[in-house]
């Protein structure tokens, strides 16, 4: 599976251009505007009047530095980019290894900063992972000093001893464990599980601050110093004080040049302001369709009303595109980041932007037709690539597939750049086919005089003009109250997808699906120290995941969760990597046990009916567990008494329908001893069903055949009835359980919307409506089978393509006449 990561290199670069004596190597773009004059943070636009408190930094270097070299404290603006507005304040040495800065904040800030070395190379900080610090918090509730340890910088990795902070998070007025906590020391950061337990690995020994910060910003932040020791776990429990809410208006004044109709946002450092708290695209952090929208009101004049946490620090800005794209800017071109410390009481707050533009580029106006069949629902979406490809942004639509964008800053950082169109943000798998590749785009250049883009898409990737598919009519017999007919999601996830799930759960529902199949993810890294948690940015968090099954009732679905763990490196890798010691066996079945407490909890809370635990990736965790070289994997000899004290725990936290997903790729392993603990089997069919070509009648013989023979005797040994989930792609080879490329066989999570097309695969959609086909055929005839499930379902958009998503193709048209049917609808 294909995960948005942070390339070290582009990291590197975008703060390269961040300082302006480095700005003459590249000539395309004036990078030095990326460093504004350095106002003291907190001084900038705020709606209240609030003191201010002194806080001095320090910090201890592992080195001292080279001559010419200079340290800066980088305060980090995460509304607009991590990377792309940074304030950088020069350090004074106090000695070789040791410096300070005594720097005056709003009372109440949530600084968020991270270190700079810049010389003849700039660098940023690392952890001990040699992974780069996104930032460090510190809450200034009044006057303070900070010191702080540097483990390492990017350009010289980290040889030294480590430990780990551990504890938990709870409300100090309920005593009640609070999930979705931020918690960072030393550069380091993680959320908190269900238990509110959370674990800092990697931390260098000596004293670190510990602070907790709430996303959403409902419970105030807490710090306090932590002393961490080699090889050691230093226990840290906080409690939290929930915060008071109140109604906070934004009354706005926009410039007189805003485009009529078209949306403002208001882009915020909370969670529900827009802020993932993840690295997207082009060091982008706020996404813009997860922004709320002002309502317009006399000309020029917008409002919105919000319940927002008294005493939190939110900074924020207006924007007609996102933080970066479309902001307000000030008279200078700087980028406006407003500051406000929401009060005890409601308030109404009076802002105005100043303008939208920066510098004297005259914006931009796109103006797109696109095809006919772009599907009904469907937004179309704009990307630009200035420095590497950004978030997309929503353009405005015109009506009769018209839509228009009208791009005003920051133009002036701009030369020459690319853009692209898409359908709902999903740029990279739901393109215009004249760009379908991250290397190609169309170009503009600014200009100091207006100008319009007449551009037109052609078709658009993997949506071809097509008619309904042809589904023949066959008799099938209603089976018993309880019988599954499910669509299972792609196991991954993007933050544009979120504001798309309602929609998405309608589409599901008029297949006449009965349930869904929910997959959210953990993610797992550094095999030594293990870090398995929820990752922002990476996999949906505990709130998104409440909405998704909120969506999924609203819409009359049925819930299963069936929580994946991304395993990096990929899948095999990762287990082959890791020192499978005694000690790394501990971690992976403590850090396993929270994440299915987890997703337990989740599913209890939410009301979810069932509960999917396994998988093929957890295989060699598993009593007798085998590497993918058929190697042991080490397992520990009381993994068995692990899981079933693993499975009673689940039991008593969620009372629904409980079932182990057990791969079938053509060879059933043996079921697991602790089974008889579980209700029902999630059988991950990917069976091939033809030898040789492909014929409906002898692909249903197949699979009744493997049914009878192979599933049926195994279902019987173990007691359990089972669910048959069925994973195959609209690529050719699938029927024979192997998708041919390069003298082997593809892994098909090769062919996921977000991965690059591979050419030499054929799309192949019939083939795969008449697997389904043949699978169903063999199913209607066996009253033990309890369900059906198409996996794979990919949610942000349709696509005929190769991948195992059915949605929009033929497939789905099969399901959407069997579904009912099967039910005795």
């Amino acid at each position: 599976m294909k995960r948005q990561t942070t390339h070290r290199w582009l990291a590197i670069l975008v703060l390269v251009f961040a300082l302006p004596s480095l700005a003459c190597q590249f000539s395309l773009v004036d990078w030095s505007l990326f460093n504004p004059s350095t106002p003291i943070p907190g001084m900038g636009p705020t709606s209240t009047p609030t003191p201010l408190v002194e806080i001095n930094f320090k910090i201890t270097l592992p080195a001292p530095l080279a001559p010419g070299e200079t340290l800066y404290l980088a305060v980090l603006d995460e509304v607009t980019g991590l990377a792309l507005n940074p304030l950088l304040y020069a350090m004074q040495p106090v000695e070789a290894q040791t410096y300070t800065l005594k720097m005056p904040f709003t009372l109440g800030s949530m600084v968020k900063y991270r270190y700079v070395r810049k010389g003849a190379i700039t660098a940023q900080e690392d952890t001990t992972s040699d992974e780069l610090v996104r930032y460090r918090l510190y809450h200034a509730s009044g006057p303070g000093e900070v010191h702080d340890l540097l483990a390492s910088w990017s350009d010289q990795p980290y040889n030294g001893p480590t430990g780990r902070i551990r504890g938990s998070i709870t409300n100090a007025a309920s005593g009640q464990s609070l999930a979705n906590i931020l918690v960072s020391a030393g550069g380091v950061s993680t959320l908190t599980d269900s238990f509110g337990q959370y674990t800092l690995e990697g931390i260098m020994p000596g004293t670190h601050l510990l602070t907790a910060y709430a996303l959403d910003g409902f419970y105030m932040p807490f710090q306090q110093g932590a002393s961490v020791l080699s090889d050691s776990s230093t226990p840290a429990s906080l409690s939290l004080q929930p915060a008071k809410l109140v109604q906070v208006t934004f009354n706005l004044t926009a410039p007189a040049d805003t485009v009529v109709g078209a949306p403002v946002r208001l882009a915020g450092s909370l969670l529900q302001l827009g802020n993932t708290f993840g690295d997207l695209n082009g060091g982008i952090s706020a996404v813009s369709s997860r922004m709320p929208i002002l309502a317009p009101g006399e000309t020029g004049r917008y409002s919105i009303s919000l319940r927002l946490p008294a005493g939190a620090d939110i900074r924020y800005k207006y924007t007609l595109g996102d933080g970066f794209w479309n902001a307000e800017h000030d008279a200078d071109g700087n980028f406006v980041v407003r500051q406000l410390i929401v009060p005890d009481n409601d308030t109404v707050i009076t802002d105005a932007v100043r303008t939208w533009q920066a510098g004297p580029s005259a914006p931009i106006l796109f103006n797109v037709t696109v095809p006919a069949n772009t599907p009904v629902g469907d937004t179309v979406s704009i990307q630009f690539n200035p420095y590497g490809w950004t978030e997309p942004i929503p353009m405005w639509p015109l009506g009769n597939n018209r839509w228009v964008y009208r791009l005003y800053s920051p133009l002036n950082m701009l030369g020459s750049f690319g853009y692209r169109y898409c359908r709902n943000d999903q740029c990279g798998a739901a393109d215009d086919i004249d760009t379908v590749s991250d290397n190609q785009s169309r170009r503009v250049s600014t200009s100091l005089t207006s100008e319009t883009r007449q551009d037109t898409v052609r078709a658009w990737q993997w949506l071809p003009e097509s008619e309904p598919a042809t589904v023949i009519a066959v008799p099938i017999k209603a089976r018993s109250a309880g019988f599954w007919t499910g669509i299972e999601f792609i196991a991954d996830y993007h933050p544009t997808w979120q504001p798309l799930y309602a929609s998405t759960f309608n589409n599901v529902q008029a297949l006449n699906a009965s349930v869904v199949v929910l997959t959210p993810t953990w993610t797992a890294k550094y095999n030594q120290p293990l870090v398995f948690a929820p990752t922002a940015g990476q996999d949906a968090l505990w709130n998104d995941n409440l909405q998704a099954i909120q969506y999924a009732r609203a819409a009359n679905l049925n819930v299963a969760l069936y929580p994946t763990p991304v395993l990096l490196p990929n899948g095999p890798d990762f287990w082959l990597k890791a020192p499978r010691t005694s000690g790394w066996w501990d971690d992976w079945f403590a850090r396993y046990r929270a994440f299915a407490l987890y997703h337990a909890d989740l599913a209890a809370q939410g009301g979810a009916q069932a509960l999917v635990l396994g998988g093929e990736s957890i295989s060699p965790a598993l009593p007798a567990g085998l590497l993918i070289n058929g190697e042991p994997s080490g397992v520990p000899a009381d993994a068995e008494s692990r899981w079933r004290s693993l499975v009673s725990e689940v039991r008593s936290r969620f009372k629904g329908q409980l079932l182990w997903a057990h791969p079938y790729r053509g060879t059933l392993a043996p079921a697991p001893v602790f089974i008889d603990q579980f209700d029902a089997f999630y059988l991950l069919w990917s069976a091939p069903l033809a030898a040789n070509g492909q014929n409906l009648d002898a692909m249903k013989d197949e699979a009744s055949r493997r049914m009878d023979e192979e599933l049926y005797p195994f279902l019987s040994s173990a007691r359990k009835p089972a669910v048959i989930a069925v994973d195959y792609p609209s690529a050719r080879g699938a029927s024979l359980g192997c998708v041919p490329v390069g003298g082997g066989c593809l892994d098909w999570m090769s062919l996921t919307p977000t991965y690059p097309d591979i050419s030499s695969v054929p799309l192949d959609l019939q083939g795969q409506a008449e697997l389904y086909q043949a699978m169903l055929m063999a199913i209607e005839q066996r009253e033990w089978v309890s369900g059906f499930v198409s996996r794979g379902y990919y949610p942000p958009v349709s696509l005929m393509d190769k991948s195992s998503s059915v949605r929009g193709k033929p497939t789905a048209d099969l399901l959407w006449y069997w579904y009912p049917r099967l039910l005795g609808r």
